[in-house]
């Protein structure tokens, strides 16, 4: 813990634009974190009076409320102790993208098992529940995608039939209950990932997906940076990233490296996740 904050202290004195941390959730597993924040076809309509979305062409599936709670999936659950930490997450990242203009965010780690895609789920189910805004969440984590086993999603297409050209975008999207969000699952690990990822297919995707509605933010869910080299073939594609770093996962020297590979994006902070300290939210 103390070397992944002294490693964070070192990043920031280089990245002045890294602010302090100023948010700390109750322990819980993955969903425990504090957060360190800068100040193709229509799947959902939203209509201007903000009243309930109707999904025409996206698969609407219901989600199985234990196996979201296994799997530390908690932001739709309003009286739970951890998902107060997601909301403050949001709302610090909203005003950052809007501010900036940014639509798309790419989540993103040091190393395996630090909970990035607990957050990348978390996060965008709290965005979802924005009257004014939709959340699309993509598994760009093609070597290890595992969005669908945390949603408990099964579905028989997916980004892979999609990236084959066996399905089209709409026959790949499902909505898992929950209003104005959408996700853009992976089924299957690619081989390639690092080339698909810098390819043209997968560039005119990311831009249609963040043009063609005012509304969405599109969350991508990407590898580890210290894995391989598909998170920096894939930034320059997206507007900004935030790093979720696990608390006694990695070490000092990992967090110096990912930060110096992510030097050249737009680095919104970083999310310190599985914190054991015990605060809480002491208002409510």
């Amino acid at each position: 813990m103390e070397r992944i904050k002294l490693a964070i202290e070192k990043a920031k004195a280089s990245r002045p634009d890294l602010l302090l941390p100023d948010s700390r959730s109750s322990h819980h597993g993955d969903a425990g974190m504090s957060a360190e924040l800068d100040s193709p076809e229509r799947e959902e309509d939203t209509p201007d009076d903000l009243g309930a979305v109707q999904y025409a062409q996206t698969a609407v599936v219901s989600l199985d409320p234990a196996h979201l709670e296994r799997h530390r999936v908690v932001a739709h659950q309003k009286a739970h102790p951890a998902s107060w930490a997601f909301d403050v997450l949001r709302t610090q990242v909203l005003q950052k993208m809007d501010e900036s203009g940014w639509r798309t965010l790419a989540i993103t780690s040091p190393s395996v098992e630090s909970g990035k895609t607990v957050v990348a789920i978390n996060l965008a189910i709290s965005i979802a529940q924005q009257t004014n805004r939709t959340a699309l969440l993509v598994d760009f984590d093609l070597r290890r995608p595992s969005v669908a086993r945390s949603l408990g999603l099964n579905r028989p297409k997916s980004l892979n039939d999609f990236l084959d050209g066996h399905a089209n975008l709409a026959e790949a999207l499902v909505n898992p209950g929950l209003e104005r969000f959408v996700v853009l699952p992976t089924n299957q690990p690619v081989s390639g990932a690092s080339e698909l990822l810098s390819s043209a297919k997968v560039g005119k995707l990311i831009k249609d997906l963040r043009e063609r509605y005012s509304d969405r933010i599109v969350i991508f869910d990407l590898p580890p940076v210290l894995a391989a080299d598909d998170v920096m073939s894939v930034l320059p594609r997206v507007d900004c990233v935030l790093m979720v770093v696990g608390s006694g996962v990695s070490t000092q020297t990992e967090v110096e490296e990912a930060m110096s590979r992510l030097s050249k994006a737009n680095l919104m902070g970083v999310v310190l996740n599985k914190d054991e300290s015990p605060t809480q939210n002491a208002y409510y």
